[in-house]
């Protein structure tokens, strides 16, 4: 099964979330790839999220990270690629490539994570299709990264709330960042999330500690020791690719 990972809005911990998934899948003794479609923010041969995740990990041999397309300014893919000077729909990969690069990939491993840019219906095609749209057509499974602070309800409700309405009726909601010592409202955001999920058939996996997310190259391990406490339902770990 491929997984998609997006989140209720930017840096809100999706690359350090799917690092973590590959950390999981790798215990289970899988090949697994990573997908970006589209990496925005960088410069020339700068690695991106894909390649960071990859690294935290220690390169490990089964694991993979690639690319889409890859532009300089940090905003939505049409965006950055006009401030390029491009053509999006010269620049930008169809929606049919990004599905024939991902199923190349789960044919090769035993899990495919892709992560998302931004939001769940930030744009990734010059026709406007979005990572859910990508989702849907890949018949994946989403995992929705959430933050912990104020105002992380109504995003996270608005982001399931989308999810349900174009029929993902299942999924996993994940906090992507949580301090290691919350305030009160913390641990009620932590609570109120897992009522959420679960009031809408979703399953809440936990929450990454902060201090992973504030450094996730200090220690590979840690990425390990995340994916073996987060309370993974049987079929939100990454599982093998059919």
């Amino acid at each position: 099964m491929i997984h998609v990972i997006t989140g209720t809005d930017t840096e809100v911990g999706k690359t350090v979330s799917t690092a973590v998934l590959a950390a999981r899948a790798l215990q289970l003794g899988q090949s697994v790839a990573i997908y970006k479609p589209a990496q925005t923010g960088v410069q020339g041969q700068e690695p991106g999220d894909a390649q960071d995740a990859a690294r935290w990990l220690g390169h490990p041999e089964r694991l993979t990270a690639s690319e889409g397309v890859r532009l300089a300014e940090p905003m939505a893919p049409a965006d950055a690629a006009l401030c390029a000077g491009l053509d999006p729909v010269l620049a930008l990969p169809s929606l049919d490539n990004h599905v024939q690069r991902i199923r190349e990939l789960a044919a090769r491993h035993d899990a495919v994570l892709v992560e998302g840019a931004g939001g769940l219906l930030v744009e990734l095609t010059a026709q406007g299709q979005n990572i859910a749209d990508l989702a849907a057509t890949l018949s994946a499974e989403l995992v929705v990264v959430a933050r912990p602070d104020l105002g992380t309800l109504n995003h996270s409700a608005l982001t399931l709330e989308a999810c349900l309405a174009r029929g993902f009726d299942r999924g996993t909601l994940l906090l992507g960042s949580y301090p290691a010592q919350p305030s009160v409202l913390h641990a009620r955001n932590l609570d109120n999330l897992r009522q959420l999920a679960a009031g809408r058939g979703w399953h809440f996996a936990g929450a990454l500690p902060a201090n992973l997310v504030a450094d996730p190259a200090g220690s590979r391990g840690a990425l390990h020791r995340a994916a073996g406490s987060l309370e993974w339902r049987q079929a939100a770990a990454p599982v093998t690719a059919t």
